[in-house]
């Protein structure tokens, strides 16, 4: 007997449902990709990464997965408001004085997705874990990697500052460039 449009339509529903199903026999369902936004901007956060709180400047941090054998990431974003925060070179400098001896960033590129500037910097190294009001060191962290970005955005530069061991930075760089070049005005 031919099957009719009607039951053809609910044997593909079936079907569909019965591959996406895993073996307990849940279905798993895609979440809607996490819109965030500050200074105009808005952009895309990785599927892998985990949102926790922000505070009055910073707007976001997110934990991202670390590698084998290595602790967890953290991708920080701050929004200081217009005019704040200091100038694209201050910041770029600032990122390297987070590393022993001050290196100058290793790499520093401007790139333009949807039309916004967005400066590149990468630092490798002893991470000296700045935290607290005065960004004092809370410890040496040897084997660390930064890569940042900085948004000149409508409403005021937006930091992007990823950090972790080597490993866990180098695992993440796909999903950090990803969520830059998702990057558009809101």
């Amino acid at each position: 007997m031919p099957l009719t449009r009607p039951t053809a339509a609910a044997t593909a529903l079936a079907l569909a449902t019965a591959l996406a199903a895993t073996p307990g026999g849940a279905t798993q369902a895609k979440a809607a990709p996490k819109i965030e936004s500050a200074g105009g901007i808005e952009w895309t956060v990785p599927a892998k990464w985990t949102t926790g709180s922000g505070s009055s400047m910073r707007v976001a941090t997110y934990s991202v997965p670390g590698a084998k054998s290595s602790p967890a990431g953290e991708c920080a974003v701050f929004f200081f408001g217009p005019g704040q925060g200091g100038s694209v070179d201050e910041n770029v400098a600032r990122w390297g004085k987070q590393f022993e001896g001050a290196p100058t960033p290793q790499a520093k590129t401007t790139t333009t997705p949807a039309g916004l500037r967005v400066t590149r910097a990468e630092v490798a190294g002893t991470f000296l874990a700045p935290s607290g009001p005065m960004m004092q060191s809370s410890g040496k962290r040897p084997g660390y990697r930064l890569l940042g970005a900085i948004v000149e955005a409508p409403g005021g530069n937006v930091f992007f500052k990823l950090t972790g061991e080597a490993a866990t930075v180098a695992g993440a760089q796909a999903d950090f460039d990803a969520m830059v070049a998702s990057l558009r005005k809101k």
